[in-house]
C-alpha cells in the first residue's frame, strides 16, 4: 500500500501526491476528485515502469 498525501491547493483546488513515486502528483476540484486523479496517475506511473 502506498501512502498518498492530500492537502489544499491554490485557487481552491485538492492536491494530492505519492512521496514513494518521485514526481506522482495529482490535483481535483474536490478532495474525492483528488483521490481519484491520484490513483489514476499512480495507476500509470507503474505501468510505465513496468515497460521499462
Amino acid at each position: 500500500m502506498l501512502q498518498v498525501i492530500i492537502y489544499p491547493g491554490e485557487d481552491g483546488y485538492w492536491v494530492a501526491e505519492c512521496p514513494t513515486l518521485p514526481g506522482c502528483i495529482s490535483q481535483g476540484k474536490t478532495r474525492e476528485e483528488a483521490v481519484k486523479n491520484i490513483r489514476e496517475a499512480i495507476a500509470g506511473y507503474i505501468a510505465a515502469l513496468e515497460e521499462e
